[in-house]
């Protein structure tokens, strides 16, 4: 019998963080819409932590949904690409990715005759039944190749690839699966929809990933501003060994590292990953996404994104497929608002900015948010006052203020000794800063630099 353990008592969370505007408000009660498709997606080959696949279909290509266009050439960090839609492969192009990265695209024509559309896709994907156990006669090794063979990376907006983390390592073994599904960002609700409107998927998923690394617990995580949730995952989860956890509203309680601190007590080295305190994290819509890879052979193609914010004519949760432009989903919502000031790629705290809307999203892709000039708060930069602001609400406990200042310098070096890297560019120190100081783009900004500079040091 699953636990639904007593949290709200309990008050469970990690030190530092911040208490931004949740704006759940915009989408968390937008049942889930299947987008109509496209006349043209736009299928990037790099949407995944790692190295880029390598194309394998030719221009005219007829292409099925879930047909592979761009394979993995072996490399470990890497993850198949599969077309979303039905239609005819174009002439391959290049797009610049929200965080500035050029990608190659392969780009396709949608017939207007898809296979699959509206509720029937939805169900296809998200429905029928799911069975919560008899999964003794998989091996690890099986479930960990329909990962890979589905091109599965984490949906939560790292976008790791989810073969490499079920794999594990020997000497490293996870004694607990965590699944998020806090969704702390601002605005978003694809997470929440998901585990309000089909929770089985997402137990199925957990207890194919539990069997995968051999965890001896499974805690399915969310913040108490989504307790709307927990009777239906109670429901789901009934008669499998999954327990509900419920954790207080603060960000960024959805990062792996303040999840593991909040839940379990356990400090994840700074440096270090999950696994180094037998910890796995894995998102509530990947483990949806790992049951339909491992149990019906199907990859990932489409995802859940939220369309929010007071720039938007009305905000959606839209089921879309990978490649769709910013432009289509937004259009798909009625448009943007008169007063419509800036479109982010994801929330307001960790997302970027778009400079265009032809750009395609990709499987980390979780949210687009439209903020109007109502939104805008003064961003006139002066001098940094040492107040300390950012050094409390850091949940690394890093000195933001230090490595900003030091990457805008150019000194990388010492930017490095302030542990530049370690930066998970949460957002926190920026939202607090009464100066107003770029720190996340500063930092992102060094570490590009410095990677940069490294390279042309070894050249």
């Amino acid at each position: 019998m699953s636990r639904w353990l007593p949290s709200l008592q309990s008050r469970k969370t990690f030190r530092h963080g911040v208490h931004p505007p949740e704006n759940k408000e915009f989408a968390k009660d937008s049942p889930i819409e299947v987008m109509e498709i496209p006349q043209e997606v736009r299928i990037p080959l790099l949407q995944h932590f790692g190295v880029a696949c390598e194309p394998t279909v030719k221009r005219g290509a007829e292409l099925e949904i879930g047909d592979v266009i761009g394979e993995t050439q072996d490399a470990l960090f890497s993850s198949r690409v599969h077309s979303s839609v039905k239609g005819k492969a174009l002439k391959p192009t290049v797009t610049t990715l929200p965080n500035g990265r050029h990608v190659n695209v392969i780009p396709v024509a949608c017939d207007p005759e898809q296979s699959l559309k509206g509720r029937d896709l939805f169900e296809e994907i998200f429905g029928g039944d799911w069975p919560k156990g008899g999964f003794e006669d998989l091996s690890p090794d099986e479930i960990v190749s329909a990962a890979a063979e589905a091109g599965l990376v984490g949906l939560g907006g790292a976008a790791f690839p989810t073969h490499v983390k079920l794999k594990g390592a020997p000497d490293r073994p996870v004694e607990t699966l965590l699944l998020n599904g806090c969704e702390c960002e601002p605005f978003l609700a694809s997470d929440y929809r998901l585990m309000i409107e089909a929770p089985a998927p997402i137990l199925t998923g957990a207890l194919l990933a539990k069997r995968a690394v051999g965890a001896s617990r499974v805690i399915l995580c969310l913040e108490d501003n989504k307790l709307g949730a927990v009777p239906i995952l109670e429901r789901a989860a009934s008669g499998t060994p999954v327990e509900i956890q419920t954790l207080e509203t603060k960000y960024p309680q959805g990062s792996e590292k303040q999840l593991i601190q909040a839940v379990l007590g356990k400090e994840v080295p700074l440096r270090g990953l999950p696994m180094d305190v037998g910890v796995l994290v894995m998102n509530v819509n990947t483990a949806a996404s790992l049951a339909r890879a491992v149990l019906r052979n199907k990859p990932l193609t489409h995802r859940i994104v939220t369309v929010a914010g007071h720039g938007i004519v009305q905000p959606k949760n839209l089921l879309a497929p990978i490649g769709a432009s910013y432009g289509d989903l937004i259009e798909a919502c009625g448009g943007l608002t008169a007063d419509a000031a800036r479109v982010l790629a994801g929330g307001p705290m960790m997302g970027f900015s778009l400079p265009d809307l032809d750009i395609p999203i990709t499987k980390g892709t979780g949210g687009v948010t439209v903020l109007a000039e109502r939104d805008l708060r003064a961003m006139r930069e002066t001098a940094c006052l040492r107040c300390g602001r950012c050094v409390d609400v850091c949940p690394m406990n890093l000195a933001p203020t230090r490595i900003a200042l030091a990457s805008r310098a150019g000194d990388y070096g010492l930017a490095h000794e302030w542990n530049l890297t370690a930066c998970m560019e949460c957002g926190s120190c920026a939202y607090v800063c009464p100066a107003r100081i770029p720190l996340v783009q500063l930092i992102r900004m060094g570490k590009v630099m410095s990677k940069k500079e490294a390279v042309r040091k070894a050249a």
